[in-house]
């Protein structure tokens, strides 16, 4: 039997979850082991468009999928991501609700640009036109279940390195992982 392969997608988030899967530290050695990251962007080299960097995501076993969708180029990755994945897990609370990228959602789409790109702006103060460098935001950020079928959902801000390890080992040996409040885990 070949290896689990294990993709990581990274969304509307601050990458706080993937920094805890790294925490992994030696369990990583473990988990080469028996798994294949096949696509991350721990690993991975990135082109500058988000969109562009997924197209080549592959088939994968598992893909855990960090942040929430706050863009147009977030849906159209997370639709891939899911076509292209058997199991798929809301990596971390901006995945699981929205968690901080959602506090957005308090303003309309429009303030928010015209305070960052006008009022606030010190240099160029324009909002940019050009779709493939700043992806069109969607009027409201959303979990990833508003978006695609997920099959997990695991909690904290950001998870633990100890509830990853328990995720994907539930996942490895083809148990169902079951969260309780040592797995919520905030800052």
């Amino acid at each position: 039997m070949g290896k689990v392969r294990i993709g990581t997608v990274w969304l509307g988030g601050c990458s706080g979850c993937h920094m805890s899967f790294l925490d992994l530290d030696e369990r990583l050695i473990e988990l080469a082991q028996v798994a294949e990251i096949m696509s991350s962007p721990i690993t991975d080299w990135k082109l500058h468009t988000p969109v562009k960097e997924y197209q080549d995501y592959p088939e994968v076993d598992i893909s855990l999928v960090e942040g929430a969708v706050v863009n147009t180029d977030n849906v159209e990755v997370l639709k891939l991501v899911r076509e292209r994945s058997k199991i798929l897990v809301a990596f971390g609370d901006c995945a699981v609700t929205g968690n901080v990228p959602s506090y957005r959602n308090l303003f309309k789409t429009d303030d928010v640009l015209n305070s960052v790109y006008l009022d606030k702006a010190t240099h160029n103060q324009m909002i940019p036109s050009d779709r493939v460098v700043v992806p069109r935001l969607l009027n409201k950020v959303v979990p990833i279940s508003h978006v695609v079928k997920v099959d997990y959902f695991m909690p904290g801000c950001p998870p633990s390195a100890d509830s990853i390890w328990y995720t994907i080992k539930c996942l490895l040996e083809g148990k169902e992982p079951e969260f309780s409040k040592e797995h919520y885990r905030y800052g």
